[in-house]
C-alpha cells in the first residue's frame, strides 16, 4: 500500500476540473476532486509543488495521519486553497482503501442509513412566471425538492439565473464580469416568488432559496419571516458568514430553517453556528472542507445540536466529489438533503461513475471504492480556460457581496 506516484489532472470538459491521482505499489489507485471554482490552478499548483513530493513512500492506508501531517505540517492551517488540497489527497486515499477492502465507501464509512440520498435541484427563471414553470418541469422529472432563483425586476442579472436552460455555470468569463444589486429590489419581490409558487404547486414539493450572502442579519431577519407562510425547507447563505453571531439576530426573528457552509474550509467556521443552534442544516463540502476525515467530525458535531447535513453539488464540483458525497450521505445518521446539479454529458464522459437520479433521490452503486474515476486520454483533449467567477457592485458603483 506504499504510494508510488501521484500526479495532478487538469482538464476542462465544459469547466474546470482539478484531479489528483495516487497510485499505490501494489496496483491500486485512487482520485480526488481538487477543483476551486475560479482558483483551480492555485490548487494544482499547491499540490504538485508542496503536497505530492510528501505523499510519495507513505502508507495510503494511513488516512488519519495523512491528513493530521498536511494540516498541522503546513503551520499555515485552514483556507480554502490549503483545504481543497488536503480533501482531494484524502478522497483518493479513501478510494484505495475501499477498493483493497473490495467494498462501496458507504460500507467502510459504517454501511447504510438510507437506501436512497434526497436531493435538490436548481430551477430559475428571467421572471417569474418562467421561474414558476421551470420549478413545475423539475417536479415532473421526479424531483420532490427544488431550489428556485429568478431574475429581479429592474435589475440586468443575478446570481443563479442561467442563460442555458438546465445548466448553470457562475464562472462565466475570462475576467471578472461585474453584476448589479439592490437588495432593496430583492426583498421586495422574493416572497411574491414564493406565494406564487405555493398557489401553484401546493403545499407538497420542498422549495429551497439561495440568498447568496447579500444581506445584513436584520435583512435575513426580514426575510425570513416574510418567507415563514410558504414553508420553506430551507434558505441558504443568508448572510457572509464570517461573522458566526451574526445568526443570533436572525434566529431571534424567524422560523424558516437557516443553512450555511458551501465556503467553509474547517469545523471551525461553523463551531458556533452549530454549538449555538443557530442553523438547522450544515453545507460544508467534501472538496473545500478537508475531505472525507474531516467532513466526519464536522456532521458527528453537527449530530449533537440537531443540526443536519445539505452538502453544496453544484457543477464546479467533479463528479468525483459527488460520488464522495452520495456515498458519505449514505452512511451519515445525520442527514438531511443533498444538493444535486447536473453535469454536462462531456463532464460525465470524462468522469465515469455510479451514481444515477432515481424520482427524487441519488442511488449509489456497489463498486469498490467511492464509485467515479477519470478517463485521462478523453481528460487530455479539453485543455484549462482560464474563468472567473463575477463580482457584484450596488447600484452607486460601490463593491458588494457576490
Amino acid at each position: 500500500m506504499k504510494i508510488r506516484a501521484a500526479r495532478v489532472i487538469v482538464t476542462c470538459p465544459s469547466r474546470n476540473f482539478v484531479t489528483i491521482k495516487i497510485e499505490t505499489e501494489c496496483g491500486l489507485y485512487g482520485v480526488g476532486d481538487a477543483t476551486l471554482n475560479g482558483r483551480e490552478l492555485a490548487v494544482a499548483s499547491y499540490l504538485q509543488e508542496h503536497l505530492i513530493p510528501c505523499l510519495i513512500g507513505r502508507d495510503a492506508s494511513q488516512i488519519e495521519d495523512i491528513w493530521q501531517f498536511f494540516y498541522k505540517g503546513a503551520y499555515w492551517r485552514r483556507g480554502p486553497v490549503n483545504m481543497t488540497a488536503i480533501a482531494a489527497i484524502d478522497m483518493a486515499l479513501w478510494d484505495i482503501k475501499a477498493k483493497a477492502a473490495n467494498m462501496p465507501l458507504y460500507q467502510l464509512l459504517g454501511g447504510k442509513s438510507r437506501q436512497g440520498v434526497l436531493v435538490y435541484s436548481h430551477a430559475n427563471g428571467r421572471d417569474l412566471a418562467e421561474t414558476v414553470d421551470e420549478v413545475g418541469r423539475h417536479i415532473d422529472m421526479g424531483y420532490k425538492a427544488v431550489r428556485a432563483q429568478s431574475g429581479i425586476p429592474g435589475l440586468d442579472g443575478t446570481y443563479g439565473v442561467s442563460k442555458i436552460k438546465g445548466f448553470y455555470e457562475p464562472a462565466d468569463a475570462d475576467l471578472p464580469s461585474e453584476s448589479v444589486w439592490s437588495t432593496s429590489k430583492y426583498l421586495n419581490f422574493i416572497p411574491r416568488l414564493f406565494e406564487k409558487l405555493r398557489e401553484q404547486y401546493g403545499s407538497e414539493p420542498h422549495l429551497l432559496h439561495d440568498v447568496h450572502h447579500r444581506l445584513t442579519p436584520i435583512e435575513a431577519a426580514r426575510l425570513g419571516k416574510d418567507l415563514e407562510p410558504y414553508r420553506l425547507f430551507w434558505m441558504e447563505d443568508a448572510v457572509p458568514a464570517e461573522l458566526q453571531e451574526g445568526f443570533r439576530l436572525i434566529r431571534q426573528h424567524t422560523t424558516t430553517p437557516i443553512a450555511v457552509g458551501e465556503v467553509f474550509s474547517s469545523i471551525y467556521d461553523c463551531q458556533q453556528l452549530i454549538t449555538e443552534q443557530l442553523i438547522d442544516y450544515i453545507r460544508t463540502t467534501i472538496v473545500h472542507g478537508g475531505g472525507i476525515t474531516h467532513l466526519k467530525k464536522i456532521a458527528a458535531l453537527a449530530d449533537l445540536y440537531h443540526v443536519k447535513t445539505g452538502f453544496h453539488g453544484a457543477t464546479d464540483l467533479s463528479p468525483i466529489t459527488m460520488g464522495c458525497a452520495l456515498h458519505f450521505d449514505t452512511w451519515v445518521p445525520n442527514f438531511g438533503i443533498q444538493e444535486h446539479m447536473h453535469h454536462t454529458e462531456l463532464s460525465n464522459d470524462v468522469f465515469p461513475h455510479d451514481y444515477h437520479f432515481d424520482q427524487g433521490y441519488m442511488m449509489i452503486g456497489d463498486t469498490p471504492g467511492h464509485g467515479s474515476d477519470i478517463n485521462e486520454k478523453l481528460a487530455a483533449k479539453y485543455p484549462y480556460k482560464r474563468a472567473y467567477l463575477p463580482v457584484n457592485r450596488l447600484e452607486d458603483g460601490s463593491m458588494f457581496n457576490w
